[in-house]
């Protein structure tokens, strides 16, 4: 029934508001099967490692950095857990696997390729200062052993990636929390 003013539905505005209705409706039911897919494929794709595993304590706090699932774990001193995405070395022959702990942390990393970086790449440049196009991102901790470093990036397409030179690469934003909440000393393993 038309009501006084109201201007009665031709056959294109019949069709049009019953394929919104449509769209409406299956809409939430479009998004809870996208959203399943989206959980049940990131569940899959890590898997939690329990501290005691790898370590006789927590000491000063711990991260693990597991190397296939590309996820670091971080517990503080207090037991405190939490799970970052990261990127990881391009080839095994790149990793190094093992117990390490942090040595230096650097609030605004400057970045020079190694020996064995510009050997395969002659082109990369010898000294890139801090700042937006800095690999290294805005954080930096050093490791004990030469060359390592768990660091922020500025090239987001590289987490959850293998991308790296034998670095852990997270967010910049999360690399500061980590660098935040992690004194030197904190134990490391990369496994």
């Amino acid at each position: 029934m038309i009501k006084n003013g109201e201007k009665p539905l031709n056959r294109r505005g019949f069709l049009a508001a019953g394929a919104s209705g449509v769209i409406a409706l299956a809409t939430p039911t479009l998004l809870r099967a996208e959203e399943a897919s989206v959980v049940r494929r990131n569940m899959s794709s890590f898997r939690l490692h329990a501290w005691q595993d790898h370590f006789d304590s927590l000491g000063k706090g711990i991260l693990l950095s597991d190397t296939n699932t590309r996820v670091l774990q971080h517990w503080t001193a207090d037991g405190e857990m939490r799970i970052y995405p990261t990127s990881v070395p391009l080839s095994d022959e790149l990793t190094r696997r093992g117990y390490t702990e942090v040595v230096f942390k650097d609030e605004a990393p400057d970045w020079a390729p190694t020996p064995s970086m510009i050997e395969r790449d002659p082109t990369l440049p010898r000294y890139v200062a801090p700042g937006p196009d800095n690999p290294l991102g805005i954080r930096a901790m050093h490791l004990s052993w030469q060359y390592y470093r768990i660091h922020g990036t500025n090239d987001t397409r590289k987490i959850g990636r293998k991308s790296s030179n034998g670095c852990i690469g997270l967010y910049n934003e999360q690399i500061v929390e980590v660098f935040d909440r992690s004194p030197v000393g904190t134990q490391v393993k990369l496994i």
